[in-house]
């Protein structure tokens, strides 16, 4: 954005504090900057940037982060591994931490769904129930309401007995359906429902498991 009407004035400490806290990255000290004289004190065309006008942005600024770019994809990772430790201290933090800092909450539910299935799994199948409950609580009621049905639910995904067995067992069925392409289908098990398919043998020798006193057939 150009500001070519206004005559804008910031002190050098004040500019150096901006080139600081940009932390070497241009693009987010010019942003800053921007900021800054949006929301500067205004008298007719001066715009002054002071200490006390760039305190207040920071402070906020310092919570937000790109939420296509790195940092959103450090925290989500440091709130699943905090959850996939037991860490309840660290998933309370770092999931108030994405809530503060903009992240859109069907994002974070989603997120939490998915660990449901890979790092909890049959270890305690309600935690899927959990999961989708706090998507639905998201997007009926929104930030920053559903922020309290976030931070139960990572707190619960944390403290609860954990599996990765449907993970590591999805894992090994798709190396093996790569490794041996499209098998035919064996000729028991095959759907029969035709005179024709039957007397191609489908369905053949097929045993109905519910009949087994022990629920297994060979």
């Amino acid at each position: 954005m150009v500001f070519l009407n206004l005559n804008v004035k910031v002190s050098d400490e004040a500019l150096k504090q901006i080139a600081i806290f940009g932390n070497g990255d241009a693009r987010s000290s010019l942003n800053t900057l921007e900021i800054a004289v949006l929301n500067g004190k205004k008298s007719g065309k001066d715009v002054v940037i002071d200490d006390e006008v760039l305190k207040q942005l920071i402070n906020v600024k310092s919570l937000l982060y790109d939420k296509h770019g790195e940092e959103h994809y450090n925290l989500i990772s440091a709130l699943h591994k905090s959850m996939r430790n037991s860490d309840v201290d660290a998933v309370v933090y770092w999931v108030n931490r994405m809530i503060e800092g903009g992240e859109d909450p069907l994002y974070m539910s989603r997120r939490l769904i998915r660990f449901a299935s890979e790092d909890v799994g049959l270890a305690d199948t309600n935690s899927l129930n959990i999961a989708i409950n706090t998507f639905q609580a998201c997007k009926y009621i929104g930030l920053p309401e559903c922020g309290v049905h976030l931070t139960e639910c990572v707190i619960y995904l944390a403290c609860t007995l954990k599996s990765n067995s449907v993970y590591v067992a999805q894992e090994k069925a798709k190396k093996l359906i790569k490794k041996t392409g499209n098998l035919p289908v064996p000729l028991q098990i095959r759907n029969a429902p035709t005179k024709l398919m039957k007397d191609l043998h489908y369905g053949k020798d097929y045993q109905y498991a519910q009949d087994s006193p022990d629920k297994l057939t060979n």
